[in-house]
């Protein structure tokens, strides 16, 4: 998660110059993108193993207060149990290398049998996770969790706590230089692949596992006289990239069927194109975050700024040019209180819905701050907005998929797959009463709370329309 108030302003205008230039480049090649799954010029989808297009909507979930032998004690069944009731699908599972690997070549049994756990939970409520190797500002070196540390390497640069606005900390030298020596260091690249080479081969033939986010919100060094823009592109390209196949490689190793989830740096929030190079897998998933710096200090949404449509423009660059699906990793502000929440999370939801295969908000925990739901359980205040019907798995190639909230009306428009393809689309639904209809060679072949099941004949152009009421 991104969260910074001391840097937003800074980070702002050092963005400015680079962001327009990106923009007025590649304005018209967005704005004419196909949905997901259409193929030509667009964005692929997820699939399943199936070949069904996904969309996964979820959350993030995760204890960052616990480690050790209380490592994951605030993640219940609970939290699964809730999601899936209010019609959500996925969750980003936060797993911590410090816990997994307290000392070099010693792996946590204790640690794997709780992730099991959790992902039994996962798998009993039919919830889809990835597994996301978490870091803020590197790990327990500096107060915080992530890379063990006992890989953690600062040279004897300079650190200071910014306990007001702790990501300003992924500035401060010791913490820049341990990245530098994360990407450069040959037995630190070892140690990092050996760590997913366990965790893909403990988890790989779980039913609940989905794939695996490689490292959260990967940062670097700046070099003298860079700018932030310039130097993530170039930290992208050079450092996070070749860390990327190699991962990828380890965990092929055990691994042949899970989704491999790669981040740029949290810079493309501010609407910068990354500079990530290609992944060379067959299995690749694009996760960018969705974060804007003004309103992460507590801010409010201003519409007439902009930032949804250059964030979008600049995103999808990526996976249209290496033809990979987009699941954005984390999003959601911190205040949804103030007065245009609303209408940002209408316009957040509509984009998203526009690119990617799908999202996972920050995050799923009962209380305030950026808790979806409050210690009743209700949604807080705007979130509930994220609750829509949608369609989980479509045995076909999706023409047109989009909820109007307004209305109260989704409708799915997909041609079927031929004869020896999966002929089962399924639709998920938020509390509340929905109606559904299927035209086009398909029938609802069964209906239940939160759930439908469409059926259609090969290669049908089918219309699904979900009424609310």
């Amino acid at each position: 998660m991104w969260r910074t108030t001391l840097l937003a302003a800074a980070l702002a205008a050092s963005l400015l110059t680079p962001v327009a230039t990106a923009h007025a480049e590649t304005a018209t090649r967005a704005e004419t993108a196909a949905p997901a799954g259409a193929g030509g010029d667009g964005i692929p989808a997820l699939t399943d193993s199936r070949g069904r297009a996904l969309t996964l909507r979820g959350w993030n979930v995760g204890d960052k207060a616990h480690s050790g032998d209380a490592a994951l004690s605030g993640v219940t069944e609970k939290h699964f149990r809730d999601m899936r009731a209010r019609g959500f699908n996925f969750a980003r599972l936060l797993v911590f290398w410090d816990d997994l690997e307290p000392s070099p070549g010693r792996y946590s049994q204790s640690y794997l049998r709780k992730i099991e756990r959790v992902l039994d939970w996962a798998e009993r409520h039919d919830v889809k996770v990835v597994l996301d190797a978490h870091q803020d500002v590197f790990g327990p070196a500096f107060g915080h969790r992530g890379v063990p540390a006992w890989a953690t390497r600062t040279d004897g640069l300079p650190f200071t706590p910014h306990p007001d606005d702790w990501f300003s900390e992924y500035f401060e030298p010791a913490v820049q230089r341990a990245f530098t020596h994360l990407y450069e260091d040959e037995d630190l690249r070892r140690a990092q692949a050996r760590m997913w080479r366990v965790l893909a081969d403990r988890f790989e033939d779980h039913p609940a596992v989905l794939g695996y986010d490689l490292i959260n919100e990967p940062m670097g060094e700046l070099r003298e006289g860079e700018d932030l823009a310039t130097a993530a592109r170039r930290i992208e390209r050079d450092q996070i990239t070749p860390m990327y196949n190699r991962i990828a490689d380890a965990v092929r190793s055990v691994d042949r069927d899970g989704w491999i989830f790669v981040e740029p740096t949290p810079i493309v929030g501010e609407g910068v194109p990354t500079g990530l190079g290609r992944i060379d897998d067959p299995k690749v998933v694009y996760a960018p975050h969705f974060y804007n710096g003004a309103m992460e200090a507590g801010g409010d949404y201003d519409p007439s700024a902009g930032w949804i449509e250059n964030y979008e423009r600049a995103v999808t660059l990526y996976p249209k040019e290496h033809q990979v699906p987009v699941l954005v990793g984390e999003w959601g502000p911190l205040d949804n209180s103030r007065p245009n929440m609303n209408r940002f999370y209408r316009d957040a939801m509509a984009s998203l819905g526009r690119y990617s295969s799908g999202w996972a908000g920050w995050e799923w925990c009962y209380g305030g701050g950026y808790c979806a739901v409050d210690g009743t359980g209700a949604f807080r205040t705007n979130k509930e907005l994220t609750a829509e019907p949608y369609a989980e798995a479509v045995a076909g190639t999706v023409r047109s998929a989009a909820y109007d909230p307004g209305a109260g009306v989704y409708r799915l428009s997909y041609d079927a797959a031929g004869p020896r393809g999966s002929r089962i689309t399924e639709l998920s639904l938020p509390p509340g009463t929905w109606r559904v209809t299927a035209r086009g060679g398909a029938l609802v072949l069964r209906k239940q709370a939160g759930r439908a099941w469409v059926l259609a004949a090969p290669g049908a152009r089918v219309t699904v329309t979900v009424t609310r009421g």
